[in-house]
């Protein structure tokens, strides 16, 4: 059969030659004047996406910065259009709650016309769309991970200089100072070479954002301090017995935020203003004007208002015949009322130098039955203690564990030893 197809085309290749080669000729050209064509069109295409895409202005601000009405307003839009812009933009999240730090960008096309408002809150996005003249408004929510990270290093200077360096962020070392408020006392218990390590976990978006920081575990190891630990569990930081020991008084009535004793309880000091041998019977804390002032403990407050020499002040009743007083204050916080109870903690003022003050600082007193006593040697800080129960002890046990590997890890990156903490009495090492 093959053969005989071979035959054929030899026999007749000379009659249909110059047929079969015209019609093919024909036929490429046709071809290669449509794909010609075809891909002209798509290139103009695409290039008229292109410039219409690098002509597309797009402006971001926060809420700060601008209101969307005003942004809307200076893009050129009539108010008939901004008011259904936000009318649709109510209709996935109430404008009236926008925080001042949300961002949120407008896009619009190159003849002027509202594209799109895309906003971000609270790890959502919502938008609004001109989608052929109607608008359309949707909302789509940011995935939020978490990393662990951690740090350590040595103090050199000051314990808020030396962290910061190390990659800790302020509210992570304000943590760190509250974790550990009612066994170091960060303003006067810190000294140049003492340790500390600290692990949190980070949150973060796609881009890189990060969105919060918290605290899982730190030691911190000083000269007068010695070892501490703090390992959150529950709600809680707990010690490595599982215990957290919540004393009476706060260590310092500021947290560490750069502060500084410049005077102490003293019967006979020399008043920097009058001149004259004045007792002092209190500890001054020098601190920016604006920094905050918590109450050491729990209790009642019994006066709010000006003091004579003290300038503004404010004096609290606490359980067992004690009394607190905080004088120079700039200003009081809103729920500071007589009668009102506080917690330990509670933030009652603000450091300022009002009255008889060389510069900004607190006056703190405290008196037990009526009589000054040196706060710094105060001896009785009765504690209240809470344990991590028989059931979570091993779910406990297991988390510390892997806390303390991860200290121990930027410990040794830091060059520095490795910590464990001793075994409580009655347990082997």
């Amino acid at each position: 059969m093959y053969n005989k197809l071979i035959s054929f085309i030899n026999r007749h290749y000379r009659r249909y030659h110059d047929w079969v080669f015209y019609l093919l000729s024909l036929v490429i050209i046709i071809g290669a004047t449509v794909a010609a064509v075809h891909i002209t069109q798509q290139k103009n295409e695409q290039e008229r996406i292109n410039s219409y895409e690098k002509e597309i202005n797009v402006t971001q601000f926060t809420i700060e910065e601008k209101p969307i009405y005003i942004a809307l307003q200076d893009i050129g839009l009539p108010n008939k259009e901004i008011l259904s812009i936000v009318d649709k933009l109510n209709s996935v999240v109430d404008t009236r709650k926008l925080q001042k730090e949300d961002t949120y960008s407008i896009s619009t096309t190159p003849d002027g016309r509202f594209s799109m408002l895309l906003l971000n809150k609270d790890f959502s996005r919502y938008f609004v769309a001109d989608t052929d003249g109607q608008l359309a408004a949707g909302v789509s929510d940011m995935e939020v991970k978490t990393r662990i990270k951690s740090t350590a290093g040595k103090i050199e200077d000051s314990l808020f200089a030396s962290m910061l360096h190390d990659g800790v962020t302020v509210p992570l070392i304000i943590d760190l100072t509250d974790a550990f408020s009612w066994t170091i006392d960060f303003n006067t218990e810190t000294r140049n070479g003492d340790e500390f390590a600290t692990v949190w976990e980070e949150h973060y978006l796609a881009d890189g954002t990060i969105t919060g920081q918290d605290l899982v575990a730190a030691i911190y190891k000083g000269e007068v301090t010695g070892e501490n630990y703090a390992f959150y569990y529950d709600d809680e930081f707990f010690d490595p017995s599982g215990t957290v020991s919540k004393k009476m008084f706060l260590k310092s009535p500021i947290s560490f935020r750069g502060v500084r004793i410049s005077s102490r309880f003293n019967p006979n000091r020399l008043h920097p203003i009058l001149r004259i041998r004045r007792p002092h019977y209190g500890i001054d804390y020098a601190a920016p004007t604006g920094t905050p002032i918590q109450t050491v403990a729990d209790g009642v407050i019994t006066f709010v208002g000006q003091k004579s020499g003290f300038g503004n002040y404010v004096e609290i009743r606490h359980a067992n015949n004690y009394v607190t007083s905080y004088g120079h204050i700039s200003r009081f916080a809103s729920k500071t009322k007589k009668g009102a109870k506080v917690k330990q903690g509670d933030t009652i003022a603000y450091v300022g130098a009002t009255g008889l003050a060389t510069g900004p600082h607190l006056d703190f007193r405290i008196k037990e039955r009526n009589k000054f006593v040196d706060f710094l040697k105060l001896k009785n800080r009765s504690a209240a203690l809470r344990s991590v129960s028989p059931q979570e002890r091993a779910d406990f046990e297991e988390m510390k564990q892997l806390y303390l590997d991860a200290l121990n890890q930027a410990r040794a990156a830091a060059n520095l030893p490795a910590m464990q903490p001793a075994a409580p009495a009655g347990e082997n090492a």
